[in-house]
């Protein structure tokens, strides 16, 4: 079983910067997939962006590429998503979540979640 918390939500500014965090209980973390999803109030959850276990594969969203990056830390069992050029069309509930499956742009792949972390950005 694997438990991810998300950290590193909060208010920011239009134009601003954020960085996420997810960390994963549990000694299989190296060898999952990881992935960012978004959801607001009224909308489906989106697909934001994933990295595979080895970072050996990462692809984004259309509406983020450019501005945000992923990467993850093995060693320390965390995955990161650094957001710059904050829109207000950003504000979301961010999740991540962890797989050892494929189709990693579809949030049906994934089997371990997190409770998410709110960012809001202001215009």
């Amino acid at each position: 079983q694997v438990q991810l918390v998300e950290s590193g939500g909060g208010l920011v500014q239009a134009g601003g910067s954020l960085r996420l965090s997810c960390t994963a209980s549990g000694p299989t973390f190296s060898s999952l997939h990881m992935g960012w999803f978004r959801q607001a109030p009224g909308k489906e959850r989106e697909f934001v962006s994933f990295i595979t276990w080895n970072s050996g594969e990462i692809d984004y969203a259309v509406s983020v590429k450019d501005r945000f990056t992923i990467s993850r830390d093995n060693g320390k069992n965390t995955m990161y998503l650094q957001m710059i050029s904050l829109k207000p069309e950003d504000t979301a509930l961010y999740f991540c979540a962890a797989t050892s499956r494929y189709y990693l742009r579809n949030p049906r792949s994934y089997d371990y979640w997190g409770q998410g972390t709110q960012v809001t950005v202001s215009s």
